[in-house]
């Protein structure tokens, strides 16, 4: 299988105007069985309720009538079930749809099927939900643009409800530039129109690809390919006279320039192009600020402290210096979720300080390794160092209240840490060590 989707990628990368016309007999018995091993058995269900474990049961024959289901056409999504988790940094909730355990194979082989076809057409500046690919690589090319480059204004743009507002036939009509097979496309638009189940009660989806669904990062990757990469390189590129560099994760992405003049331009295009597509930004949260090598002096003429600072997939960005004075862009972990990472912790430590200390003290330690992943990276060790000091107070916090009698005093609590050591963080990630990604900014 993964052979023939290398060849539907070599063929993409090679004939660029290519269209296929023949896809959907890869969505077979050999695929789905691929798919489903893949899948992670933790993850909750759908409406049908059914688990990877119960499917797995009687896994070829449930396969096999699947495939029988497609290939008949007979077969038809179950609408997805909706649930609610808190946004990271806000008090509002972040919808997610859940599939049918059946659901998320098909999504699962689609998925696959047009990240063969896409990869070779996706543009370097996008990084989000891409093989080989993540935030830290999206973050080493932003800090390589605004140091090395001729930078000196930033936009930071934010595209308000975006897995919400996809426009189902703006997205049919971007998938026939490549696809042609009548049988994918009306799967695709089955998928989207499979509509939602809240509270009992379903609901159309005229609109949107919900976050939760599988092949939904790739879907909504190939509507901004075309509303905002392709435009941004073909259109806004070719208008500029000074740098300009692009760098998009998902729906979340920061765009570079060297003129002002050129930056408010784009920020008026913007708000123009996206709403052709029926999106419009977040003004609240998109904001065009000096930033750069030459920042510094531009606020002292301007009487202010210090340049503005702008958050990118999860760090606050500022202009700081080198230890030889140089400019430099620095990064810390954002207010919003730095504080939101301690009240996750808050919550599980209360719903699980009744664990034996060994079995506590390992989970929450590699739940810390998770958040060093990610933020222990180049200028943010007194950030991470800060959330292991917080972290360590609510375990004492937490487990002081298991019963009416306090455990431990301080004295008594950090003997319990040396007996059962909470992880420190080492910074993993080198912000400079570009490594194959080299080749897209130079």
């Amino acid at each position: 299988m993964e052979t023939k989707l290398a060849r539907i990628t070599e063929v993409a990368k090679m004939r660029p105007d290519e269209k296929f016309t023949s896809l959907y007999h890869h969505i077979n018995e050999e695929m789905l069985l691929l798919c489903h091993s893949e899948l992670s058995g933790d993850r909750a269900s759908g409406v049908d309720q059914v688990t990877k474990d119960e499917y797995e049961s009687n896994l070829y024959a449930n396969i096999k009538d699947l495939v029988n289901r497609l290939k008949t056409h007979s077969y038809r999504p179950l609408p997805v079930k909706r649930v609610y988790i808190d946004k990271a940094e806000t008090n509002k909730k972040r919808p997610l749809g859940l599939p049918a355990y059946e659901d998320k194979l098909v999504q699962k082989a689609l998925a696959k099927i047009l990240n063969a076809i896409y990869e070779a057409d996706f543009l370097d500046g996008s990084f989000g939900f891409r093989p080989n690919r993540g935030c830290h690589d999206a973050l080493k090319i932003l800090n390589h643009y605004i140091e090395r480059k001729q930078i000196n204004y930033i936009v930071d743009a934010d595209i308000k409800e975006y897995f919400d507002r996809v426009d189902h036939q703006w997205l049919m009509e971007f998938l026939q530039h490549r696809i042609t097979d009548p049988n994918i496309l009306r799967l695709i638009s089955r998928m989207l129109k499979s509509g939602v189940i809240e509270a009992g009660i379903k609901y159309d989806t005229p609109a949107g690809a919900p976050q939760g669904g599988v092949a939904s990062p790739v879907l909504c990757n190939i509507y901004l390919h075309y509303v905002l990469d392709i435009w941004f390189e073909k259109v806004i590129r070719k208008k500029c006279r000074g740098q300009v560099y692009m760098v998009r994760y998902a729906d979340d992405f920061v765009c570079c320039f060297q003129h002002e003049h050129e930056a408010k331009m784009f920020y008026q295009a913007l708000i123009v192009r996206l709403a052709k597509f029926k999106l419009e930004i977040a003004e609240d949260k998109t904001k065009i600020i000096n930033f750069g090598r030459y920042a510094a002096q531009f606020c002292q003429a301007r009487g202010r402290n210090k340049p503005d600072t702008f958050d990118f997939l999860g760090f606050t960005h500022y202009c700081g210096k080198s230890q030889k004075g140089k400019f430099r862009v620095k990064r810390r972990t954002s207010r919003k979720k730095y504080k939101a990472s301690l009240l996750r912790v808050n919550d599980w430590l209360k719903a699980n300080r009744h664990l034996p200390a060994e079995e506590l003290i390992g989970k929450l330690g590699r739940k810390l390794k998770g958040y060093y992943n990610y933020y222990a990276i180049t200028d943010n060790g007194t950030m991470v160092d800060r959330f292991y000091d917080k972290v360590k107070k609510l375990v004492f916090k937490w487990l002081n209240r298991r019963s009416h009698r306090k455990s431990f005093n301080w004295d008594k609590f950090q003997l319990f840490c040396n007996l059962y050591p909470l992880p420190r963080a080492k910074i993993g990630v080198d912000i400079y060590n570009l490594g194959c990604h080299i080749s897209y900014i130079l």
